[in-house]
């Protein structure tokens, strides 16, 4: 039947359309005459009605009510409705005192209009509530599912689960804590109360997965809300964050397992997108590094401000064909905003940047594995200090207006190699600063969730081969955050830092690492130990954001500090002598760091 009506869906309503003027009209003159049939004057019902369907077909068909303009049943065609029947009470009243006598009572036009609104408008709401029930998905594989957050993530996931007959989720019920919502219902789906009553909704329903439909949700609410579905025996699901969704819409393909970085990393972040796209939008922008887990980010996301060419640099030819891969959809390795380079080839690198002419420059690329530079001192000089170098140069000299160095929290109160080139490159580019026309400036961070070898990926590898999962000691902190989290604050950063500024990025809490292995071997299916290995050479046991001497001002941003850095001279980094033994060298790179220029010619005189 609704296939035959959907076919035919123009006759139909018109037929339907005629029925309810029909049967206005004539209830509307019974009612004025108060239902006498016998003393009652209706013959003139035969001419108006007649003129009636005329007009509303005439009108239906000028607003499009019968034209397949507007989906069925919506906003929209309620609308045209609207106009059609208006039009057609003021027609019908019209012609109605035309002749010396009424052809129906003067009241029956309005009443009629009212009641074939209401009879119009009602068929269609019932039309459409049968096709989206007959839509709804069925079957044994269909998950029952309690929807957490009656906001705007359910108002979005709920009807498109529901209109969706292949969806693999149906849901039954609403949980949210506000408690003016107690009432709500969402296309039927009723709020059944707040998170205390979560266990007897499911009970009450037979559900047996729970949505967080929150997309801003942080990581506290999230774990929160997968204990206790693990008491009510549920399985956890969740929608991305809003930056994620495709055109910020949601449908069954964006519901997914809840990860361990949900439980760690989701932080709900408000970006000034207009600072953003000023200095973002129409510019040349040159991310180095792109290829890498942070360059990749950020260069997804500088795509969305529109910039007029976005030049991505990086030494690796597949990280370049991954990076073009993921935001043009394809990757041809033909377009000239791709550029294979390595940053320690200063001539290449001159040649790139004055052919390019960027604007604005994020300069991600670097080695970051602690452990390995360590053993190799010299390759963090090379590439970290020297090529930086070589970049701030290059690029002043270029007159770029805008320079984002990448640092880490390893650059506070640096005690490893990594840490102290990190914190020389952040001297430099205070540096050039005061000698640059343009905005230089830095950003650090701590540890990202998902990134090339971070812990959770080397967790998860260690889970595969059936553990032990290894962590260098039962009390060892760390901060985190997801790439995409951490990205977006580095391109705020970038549109309210001050000259020789390093803007440090709040990342929450400090996880215990311990923790985070406990909680990946619980999830699972295996049965996998834990082994601690102990610290590591260079290795802090507790990670700060902020040096000792540093003070956390937060003047723009709530989860941006800025703090000001002392310059260095090139000269000094220059000096560096990577020929020398590798506890030279780390001495070295201790002092130029700090500042302690004696101690780097102590070190120097040492080796001699």
């Amino acid at each position: 039947m609704l296939r035959f009506l959907g076919r035919h869906r123009t006759p139909v309503q018109g037929l339907i359309d005629a029925l309810a003027w029909t049967i206005a009209l004539a209830f509307a003159t019974l009612f004025r005459y108060d239902f006498d049939l016998v003393n009652g004057h209706y013959e003139g019902l035969s001419v108006l009605i007649p003129v009636a369907l005329v007009v509303q077909m005439v009108a239906g068909l000028a607003c499009g009510l019968y034209t397949g303009r507007s989906r069925f049943g919506s906003f929209e065609e309620v609308l045209s409705l609207v106009k059609a029947t208006v039009f057609t009470v003021a027609a019908v009243a019209v012609i109605n005192i035309v002749p010396d006598k009424r052809l129906a009572p003067a009241s029956a036009p309005i009443v009629g209009g009212a009641v074939a609104l209401v009879l119009t408008a009602g068929v269609r709401y019932c039309w459409r509530l049968a096709i989206e029930r007959r839509r709804r998905p069925t079957g044994d594989g269909c998950h029952r599912l309690l929807v957490f957050g009656a906001g705007e993530g359910a108002l979005q996931v709920i009807p498109a689960l529901l209109r969706d007959p292949k969806s693999p989720y149906l849901p039954v019920g609403l949980i949210d804590d506000d408690p003016g919502k107690r009432k709500l219902r969402i296309m039927g789906v009723p709020v059944l109360g707040t998170r205390s009553r979560l266990v007897e909704a499911a009970e009450e329903c037979h559900a047996d997965s729970l949505l967080i439909a929150m997309p801003s949700a942080g990581a506290q609410l999230v774990t929160e809300l997968s204990e206790l579905a693990r008491v009510a025996g549920l399985e956890v699901k969740i929608l991305p964050p809003v930056r994620e969704l495709l055109e910020g819409r949601v449908d069954a393909s964006d519901i997914r397992d809840v990860t361990t970085a949900d439980l760690l990393g989701r932080h709900e972040i408000h970006t000034d997108v207009e600072a953003i796209a000023g200095y973002l939008t129409g510019k040349r922008v040159l991310v180095t590094g792109a290829g890498g887990s942070i360059g990749s980010e950020l260069c997804k996301q500088i795509y969305r401000f529109a910039p007029d060419r976005l030049f991505m640099l990086d030494r690796d030819e597949s990280a370049l064909h991954g990076v073009q891969l993921a935001i043009e959809g394809r990757a041809l390795l033909q377009s000239p905003d791709l550029v294979l380079c390595d940053l320690r080839d200063r001539a290449a690198v001159e040649e790139i940047v004055t052919r390019l002419r960027p604007d604005v420059v994020f300069h991600a690329a670097a080695l970051k594995h602690l452990s390995l530079l360590e053993m190799y001192p010299s390759e963090a000089v090379k590439t970290n200090v020297w090529a930086t170098l070589d970049l701030l140069e290059i690029t002043a000299k270029a007159g770029v207006k805008r320079f984002v160095n990448i640092s880490t929290d390893k650059a506070a109160d640096p005690c490893s190699v990594l840490g102290y080139s990190k914190r020389i490159t952040e001297r430099l580019t205070s540096h050039f600063a005061s000698n640059a026309t343009g905005t230089y400036l830095s950003v650090r961070f701590g540890n990202v969730l998902g990134s090339r070898g971070s812990m959770l990926t080397t967790f998860q590898c260690q889970i595969e081969r059936g553990g032990p999962l290894t962590v260098t000691d039962a009390h060892v902190t760390r901060f985190f955050m997801t790439i995409e989290e951490a990205v977006q604050l580095v391109i705020q950063a970038g549109a309210i830092g001050r000259n020789g500024e390093a803007l440090v990025l709040d990342m929450g809490k400090p996880v215990v690492i311990a923790e985070v292995a406990r909680l990946m071997a619980a999830r699972s299916d295996r049965r996998i130990a834990i082994e601690f290995t102990g610290l590591r050479p260079g290795e802090k046991l507790h990670e700060v954001l902020l040096a000792s001497d540093e003070v956390d001002v937060r003047p723009t941003h709530p989860l941006i500090s800025q703090v000001p850095v002392d310059s260095l001279e090139p000269a000094q980094a220059r000096g560096i002598d990577t020929t020398a033994d590798r506890e030279t060298l780390v001495r070295e790179l201790a002092g130029v760091s700090s500042g302690d220029v004696a101690a780097s010619r102590r070190a120097r005189r040492s080796t001699a």
